[in-house]
């Protein structure tokens, strides 16, 4: 894939932490310049201290800040100050877009606001970032939208408390959200040679990501609850079970003729005539005895030999990685990227594209 679509592309970054800065790094993949513009009075992105124990504390950058900080020229700024102000003002006029998370009125104290820049440049792309909406000043942490959007509720262990994904999901997904806004945006700009203001909330994106389990509640009034791996609407999927070597397998199973395959290989072949598990319908009404009956089928054979005869009858079946196994597989290889200014990190750049 050409690397430089982008190339002619100026970026200037006034955002911080992860949702802002992963947009930014998705174009410096892609070629463009982007300039990120930190904070010199209280000492840049708040992620460069975020470390873990085990990280250098010499070190002035962290893993975290590694992760959406590749490829990016890096200009200490305190825009309270006018002559360091007019810097970042002279910058944005000429460039092509601004990715910002100023909270509410911060952006208008600091000229930094929409109204103010597009006289400046009226080809300006302004991509703001907020927690939840224009005017809204509640802080916009990952685990409060998580909570506030229903993915804590649902996710963890039956009767075990709430469990928060282990990455910024909300952030990540917002992410996306402003990426597809800005590439409408470039799109609309070539029609009629004008920029414009774009604005993503990090709660409505949220919302947007509730998918199904967002139609569950809105057409049969069903709250999703804590099921662990396992699926509201499929089974056996996201079931977990024990092989003869006393390793695990993951299953999603999601049609019929899987279904059959997976009692086949198994040597459960009654199950695909026992009536509790006629349709899907049925294998989740019945969840418990299919998963224990599953259960002694996969007892009798070890996982190199299941996982084997699974890719050969195309049931969907895979293994639990820690992230150092994940990182042995050849296609995660290929997605690390080396930060010019040390560390590395994962590109935010997943898809291949030939013209």
């Amino acid at each position: 894939m050409d690397n430089k679509l982008f190339k002619n592309l100026k970026i200037i970054e006034l955002a911080s932490v992860l949702a802002g800065p992963a947009v930014g790094q998705f174009f410096a993949e892609l070629g463009a310049t982007v300039i990120k513009i930190e904070n010199s009075r209280t000492g840049g992105d708040v992620t460069r201290k975020w470390k873990l124990p085990q990280e250098d504390i010499g070190d002035p950058l962290s893993a975290y800040y590694h992760s959406t900080n590749w490829g990016k020229e890096i200009l200490m700024l305190d825009l309270s100050e006018a002559k360091e102000r007019n810097i970042a003002i002279d910058l944005i006029s000429g460039a092509d877009i601004l990715i910002a998370n100023f909270k509410s009125g911060s952006a208008e104290k600091l000229k930094m606001d929409y109204g103010f820049l597009k006289n400046k440049n009226p080809q300006l792309i302004y991509a703001n970032l907020t927690a939840y909406g224009e005017g809204e000043n509640a802080p916009g942490f990952d685990v409060l939208l998580q909570a506030e959007t229903g993915f804590l509720y649902m996710n963890g262990e039956p009767d075990r408390p709430p469990a928060k994904m282990p990455v910024a999901l909300i952030d990540i997904l917002a992410a996306h959200q402003l990426k597809e806004a800005i590439l409408i945006a470039l799109l609309k700009r070539k029609e009629t040679g004008k920029g414009g203001f774009i604005s993503v909330s990090l709660a409505k994106s949220a919302i947007a990501a509730l998918a199904n389990q967002a139609a569950n509640w809105l057409n049969v009034k069903h709250i999703p609850q804590r099921m662990g791996a396992q699926h509201p609407n499929i089974s056996p999927y996201g079931d977990i079970f024990k092989t003869k070597d006393h390793q695990e397998i993951i299953m999603a199973v999601g049609t019929e003729k899987q279904f059959a395959d997976l009692c086949d290989i198994l040597n459960l072949a009654e199950l695909k005539n026992d009536h509790r598990f006629q349709l899907n319908g049925n294998w989740v009404k019945n969840r418990n005895e299919l998963i224990e009956l599953l259960q002694t089928g996969f007892l009798k054979y070890a996982r190199p030999i299941l996982l084997d005869k699974f890719k050969e009858k195309k049931v969907p079946a895979g293994i639990i990685r820690n992230m150092q196994q994940v990182f042995e597989m050849p296609f995660a290889q290929e997605m690390i990227l080396e930060n010019k200014h040390g560390g590395k990190c994962v590109r935010t750049v997943a898809f291949e594209m030939n013209f």
